[in-house]
């Protein structure tokens, strides 16, 4: 029996995967991003331009592939939210590939992000934000404002104190309880600053460049202290939890914001290593956040605060996330079949197999051939949000891999814990090596 199938339906046959035909003829061009150029801040865009002519680009923004580096994401934001015309050229983080010999010539120190502004090449995130504030003016009150000069101090502090947390193992019970009291401590003042203008953000009802320096650390805070120490930042510092909620108001801040499993994953080799607290809530937490099913809710240990229970997200899963999930994947097929431990013509059907209960919500007709659970988890695994597709459409994704890979009739058997796939790696990510992805678009 053929396959027809549409969002919200399950296939006519529980033992027939769609083809590829069929899964590329329930998407079209509408299918976000849309308008890469002009439409919302998005992770794949090489020209943003606002409706402005190209003839008005005077920036060009390296930053890395994978969306990974938080100096980066100040920058990007910064330029999202003043809507300044600009190029994006990407270029490979040491930790998941080597750095392009062009970039090295550019830049010799291999610094990112850089910048260049009116053909001057400027590095550094703060010094970057300065220039760029001189160019096109600031956003809200200026880096060497008065007002900001001593939040920016604050966020150094934080930093510091969630890097002695997180990157130093702890030697027993009364360590790590010192640490995690540290970092409170510098959380309380981030809220107490937050509680002292009125509105949710730090210098008061709008966003400015002051909440920009915090963004990129602070979300990864929230990400690698839920996996790493079962700790809930927004649920835990509720006026952290509501500032993140007006963040996610914005197309912008959405456009380049990342989740738990990404950041738990590309954080160790950036940082030189990440260390777990060894709990049972914090096992059982990591074990949620790697395998699902998402979203994770109060009763995974986060306490419920009142701007909810989702660690990750105040916002709820738009309709075409799915569709976006597919999208995504269609357009990467080849790299990702190829790539996949199970080689692509093993992984093939089974991907097949996932992508059908993807779209139909049905996570139990399409059985996935003997043997297909470490490549439908080795994918579920490498998903990036930002750089593949947004969180919901992510986690819409890695539910779909997983629930196939549990009904692989081999999952069953005594040694079905081999069934995951290659682990993670934590010393590098040369596994999220983007040369054959680049390769393959320039095909296209």
């Amino acid at each position: 029996m053929g396959f027809s199938l549409s969002v919200g339906s399950t296939p006519e046959s529980s033992a027939e995967a769609p083809s590829w035909v069929e899964l590329q003829g329930l998407i079209d061009d509408r299918v976000w991003p849309g308008d890469s150029i002009n439409g919302p801040t998005n992770a794949q865009a090489s020209l943003r331009l606002f409706g402005h002519p190209e003839s008005e680009v005077r920036v060009t923004l390296y930053r890395d592939h994978h969306a990974w580096c938080p100096y980066c994401q100040k920058v990007w934001l910064w330029l999202e939210e003043q809507r300044i015309p600009y190029r994006i050229r990407k270029v490979t983080m040491f930790c998941y590939g080597e750095k392009e010999r062009w970039y090295k010539q550019l830049v010799p120190s291999g610094m990112l992000p850089a910048v260049e502004l009116d053909g001057r090449m400027i590095t550094e995130s703060d010094r970057i934000l300065e220039a760029l504030e001189a160019a096109f003016g600031p956003f809200g009150a200026a880096m060497g404002d008065p007002a900001v000069l001593p939040l920016r101090q604050l966020e150094r502090l934080l930093f510091r104190a969630w890097c002695q947390w997180l990157c130093a193992p702890s030697r027993s019970v009364a360590e790590e309880d010192s640490g995690r009291r540290q970092f409170q401590r510098y959380a309380s003042a981030m809220e107490q600053a937050l509680s002292a203008t009125p509105g949710p953000f730090l210098l008061g009802p709008g966003p400015s460049t002051a909440d920009l320096v915090f963004v990129p650390y602070v979300e990864r805070m929230a990400a690698s202290l839920a996996y790493y120490k079962g700790f809930g930042l927004r649920q835990e510092h509720p006026l952290i939890g509501a500032w993140f909620a007006a963040l996610e108001q914005r197309s912008t801040y959405l456009g380049t914001q990342s989740d738990f499993h990404t950041h738990a994953h590309d954080l160790p080799p950036q940082m030189g290593g990440c260390y777990a607290s060894g709990s049972q809530a914090q096992g059982a937490m990591a074990a949620r956040i790697d395998q699902g099913p998402w979203p994770i809710g109060s009763s995974d240990g986060i306490t419920e605060s009142r701007v909810g229970s989702d660690p990750e997200t105040s916002q709820g899963e738009p309709p075409d996330a799915a569709l976006v999930a597919l999208a995504r994947v269609l357009r990467h097929r080849q790299p990702i079949l190829e790539r996949n431990p199970l080689g692509p013509g093993r992984f093939d059907p089974a991907l097949r197999c996932a992508l059908a209960a993807l779209v139909s919500g049905d996570h139990q007709s399409l059985t996935p051939p003997p043997g297909s659970a470490p490549g439908l988890r080795y994918l579920r695994d490498r998903i990036s949000v930002p750089r593949d597709m947004p969180l919901h459409a992510a986690r819409r994704l890695r539910q779909a891999l997983e629930a196939t890979a549990r009904l692989d009739p081999q999952e069953s058997a005594p040694d079905a814990l081999a069934a995951q796939g290659p682990p993670i790696p934590t010393s590098h990510r040369r596994d999220q090596d983007p040369r054959p992805f680049l390769q393959a678009l320039s095909r296209l």
